[in-house]
Parts: structure tokens; sequence; C-alpha cells
């Protein structure tokens, strides 16, 4: 806010309203507080995930069926340390 209080006190430098006078272009700080509340408000994002678990008929294997966002999958798989049906994670060079 302050870089617009800037930008516009030397955009408008002679400007004038009828009633007050020459703005204060640097009062605009004082909305600052509620720029952030309303980003905190209106940042929430609302994802959906459907897991569906099935297994085998023997019992011996587990099939979980994953459906959602890309970016909560690659979450999900990450903090489970979860793989693809088929796939093997191999070791990159700067992991530990």
């Amino acid at each position: 806010m302050a870089s617009l209080a800037l930008v516009l006190q030397i955009q408008f430098q002679n400007f004038s309203l009828p009633l007050i006078g020459e703005p204060n272009w640097y009062l605009l700080i004082l909305l600052s507080p509620l720029a952030g509340g309303y980003y905190w408000a209106a940042g929430d994002r609302v994802d959906e995930v459907q897991v569906k678990l099935s297994c085998n008929d023997d019992e011996t294997e587990n099939l979980i069926a994953v459906q959602g966002n890309d970016d909560e999958l690659e979450r999900l798989w990450r903090t489970l340390d979860l793989k693809e049906k088929g796939m093997v994670k191999v070791e990159g060079i700067l992991e530990t």
C-alpha cells in the first residue's frame, strides 16, 4: 500500500478535491490490515478427495483408488509414502 501511495503522490502532485483539498495518499496505508483480512478470509479453498479401498478374494492384496486434485494427491502420496501400482521409486541425486 505504501508503494501505491508513493506512485499516486508522484502521479497526482497538483491534484485537488473540491471539499478536501490535496489528499494525503499515504493514509491508504491504514487500509493495509483490511486487505490482509480480505485475502485471509477469501483465500480458503475446499478440496475434495475420494478414497476407495478394495481387496482381492484372498485378502492378500489391497487396492486403494484415490480421486481428487493433482496437488492434493501429490501431497497425500508424499505424506503417506505411497507409490502408484507397478511403479518403483528411484532415489534422486539430491535426496537423502
